[in-house]
């Protein structure tokens, strides 16, 4: 029960790794606020981990506004009896294609959701945060965060925009007991990776375990892998820790790799 007492907000909850840290913050003794702009949703998970709705309850937020943002923070204060004392915005969306034929709409929508999103949703959190006298802020972030990857190039620039602004406000909240730190993970192995694998191929598995064997320890992370992360950076076992980046990529981030011998061929 690491979290004992705690009254965590986590974005983006509806589903994937969002869904993940609510539960396993759940799990550890916090009170969960499940925000997402996809509510029926949100709601769903909320009942399957405290049907009673005392310890772990749904709202809706377009991260997007800032009205919103503000919105989901009053409600869960309302919910907790008083400040947040974690807060995880996890909430963000893809984008993948070449630059040069991306439209705006699609490249204002990834900078809106990953990085003003991101914004407006820590600005309301911390807000709360700040109150509390001490607390937790994280982000989710990506390996693209701390690196660079072709077709990629909104996305990229929205998570190297995270890692610039967890240490920003790592100093600048730091003396009112506010941690900020953030999560980089390479691809997790996901129902919802294995769902975008299965548009381009019909070996989903095969394409696993090709990622899997072309990360240094040979393996992809599971979701379990970052919500261990997501814990320990929120729990008091972190209490020294803020304006860092935590990279979970099996190796990834390392350096420069020979490349692994080809299979041959069947």
């Amino acid at each position: 029960m690491r979290l004992q007492g705690a009254k965590a907000v986590v974005t983006g909850a509806a589903s994937g790794l969002g869904e993940a840290v609510a539960r396993r913050f759940h799990e550890e003794g916090a009170r969960v606020v499940l925000a997402d702009i996809d509510l029926e949703g949100a709601r769903r998970v909320a009942e399957s981990i405290d049907a009673s709705s005392r310890s772990a309850v749904a709202v809706g937020c377009d991260i997007s506004r800032e009205s919103s943002c503000n919105e989901m923070v009053q409600a869960a204060e309302v919910f907790f009896g008083g400040p947040i004392t974690i807060f995880h915005a996890n909430a963000g969306t893809a984008f993948s294609g070449a630059l040069l034929d991306a439209e705006a709409e699609r490249i204002e929508r990834a900078i809106g959701i990953n990085l003003t999103g991101a914004i407006f949703s820590a600005k309301a959190a911390l807000r709360s945060l700040s109150q509390a006298g001490e607390g937790s802020l994280l982000f989710t972030s990506s390996l693209q965060g701390v690196l660079g990857r072709p077709q990629r190039s909104v996305y990229t620039a929205t998570k190297h925009a995270i890692t610039g602004l967890v240490k920003s406000l790592a100093l600048e909240f730091g003396e009112l007991g506010v941690r900020v730190n953030a999560l980089a993970p390479v691809g997790i192995d996901t129902p919802l990776l294995r769902q975008q694998l299965s548009r381009t191929t019909d070996d989903v598995d095969g394409r696993i375990r090709d990622m899997a064997a072309n990360l240094p320890l040979g393996r992809m992370p599971m979701p379990r892998d970052f919500t261990d992360a997501a814990l320990f950076l929120a729990s008091s076992e972190a209490r020294c820790i803020t304006g860092q980046t935590l990279v979970i990529d099996c190796g990834a981030s390392a350096g420069i790799r020979e490349p692994r011998p080809s299979k041959p061929a069947a």
